[in-house]
């Protein structure tokens, strides 16, 4: 960072530069942000709340225009059609997060930041788990509407029980629960696996918590992908809802 600083910047204003950097911006006084009524620093320039070219085009599903403009749109599907899983019991929403000792996948080989925490668990309210006669520490099974045995099926792999343990907390909002990504492997060596016709012993320690996708919401058309903006196309896992079974 030193070395960039000094060539974009120059001698005279890289340690300025790295102080700017380490604050995360210059950041004024509250008080003199506005003039009256209007912010102070203002974008002044034009700003299209309307967009021509995306209300032109059609969702290719339903044959119907694409909203011109910001609008809100009930959890769909591909064919537009609403998903009402809480009607079903499906209750909880359930989105992810990456520990800060962890990636999504590669970081489980490294022991020494397993031992900060050898396994994850689903993060949910004191309310919940109270309402659901759950104590810290039980063990689960989630499950959803596209997957009710909360079993992931790994094909040739076998299949792998969704199941991990909650951990109450009081920082995340009643009827949200959370897991991280980078736990529950059921490959990178976690497992027995034949290589050449020799035996790779699998190690367990990578294998620990729970990793629960395969509980995501599916779409009911597109059968094996998950919801997605029909628009951009991005992925909504965090669209889906779950029930939690104590185990």
């Amino acid at each position: 960072m030193t070395d960039v600083a000094k060539r974009a910047a120059g001698e005279a204003f890289w340690k300025k530069v790295i102080y700017v950097l380490n604050r995360g911006g210059r950041i004024d006084d509250f008080d003199k942000g506005y003039e009256g009524a209007m912010v102070k620093n203002r974008y002044a320039k034009q700003a299209n709340m309307y967009c021509e070219k995306t209300a032109k085009c059609k969702n290719e599903i339903t044959g119907k225009s694409n909203h011109g403009i910001a609008t809100y749109v009930p959890i769909s599907g591909i064919d537009g059609k609403p998903i009402e899983d809480e009607a079903k019991g499906f209750d909880l929403h359930m989105i992810t997060y990456k520990a800060v000792q962890h990636t999504k996948s590669r970081t489980i080989t490294n022991y020494y930041l397993n031992a900060l925490g050898p396994e994850n668990a689903f993060l949910i309210n004191s309310v919940d788990a109270k309402a659901r006669g759950m104590e810290d520490g039980a063990r689960v099974r989630v499950v959803s509407a596209t997957n009710p045995d909360g079993v992931m099926d790994l094909q040739a792999g076998g299949k792998k029980d969704l199941i991990g343990k909650i951990k109450v907390i009081e920082g995340i909002r009643p009827g949200v629960i959370a897991f991280s990504l980078g736990n529950g492997h059921w490959a990178n060596g976690s497992t027995d696996f034949v290589l050449d016709g020799a035996l790779v012993p699998g190690d367990p320690r990578r294998g620990g918590g729970v990793h629960a996708n395969a509980a995501m919401r599916l779409d009911d058309t597109l059968k094996n992908t998950c919801l997605l903006d029909p628009v951009g196309g991005s992925v909504s896992f965090y669209d889906s809802k779950v029930k939690l079974i104590k185990v």
